[in-house]
């Protein structure tokens, strides 16, 4: 638990896509505590976030482990790289289109109504 948290404490020290994912979670969190969903909404929101922040986190790692490996720079390398970003991308797509679908309607409803 304690490496597990220090990895976690890395990433957001160091790695700026880390934050802004950390700081997409929390607005999106908020926007679904002010919209008052159920608990179902919540479910997949909280898990679209977490598949994407483990995915932030298994790219660090994938980097960190390619420059230990190679340092200098490798074609094959760049692909790992590559791929472990395309991974994160993929992660980060379908994270907004879930929260495009969940907070879609009642966000469009509350702005129709003027505020909870």
């Amino acid at each position: 638990m304690r490496q597990a948290g220090h990895g976690i404490a890395y990433a957001l020290r160091n790695e700026r896509h880390m934050r802004f994912h950390v700081g997409a979670a929390a607005a999106v969190m908020l926007l679904a505590a002010l919209l008052q969903l159920r608990a179902g909404d919540w479910a997949l929101l909280i898990g679209a976030c977490v598949l994407v922040l483990s995915a932030e986190l298994l790219n660090t790692a994938i980097e960190k482990a390619v420059d230990l490996a190679m340092p200098e720079q490798h074609p094959l390398a760049r692909v790992a790289k590559d791929a472990a970003a395309g991974a994160v991308l993929i992660a980060a797509i379908g994270a907004a289109l879930i929260g495009l679908l969940v907070l879609g309607p009642p966000l469009l409803s509350w702005l129709r109504t003027g505020g909870l």
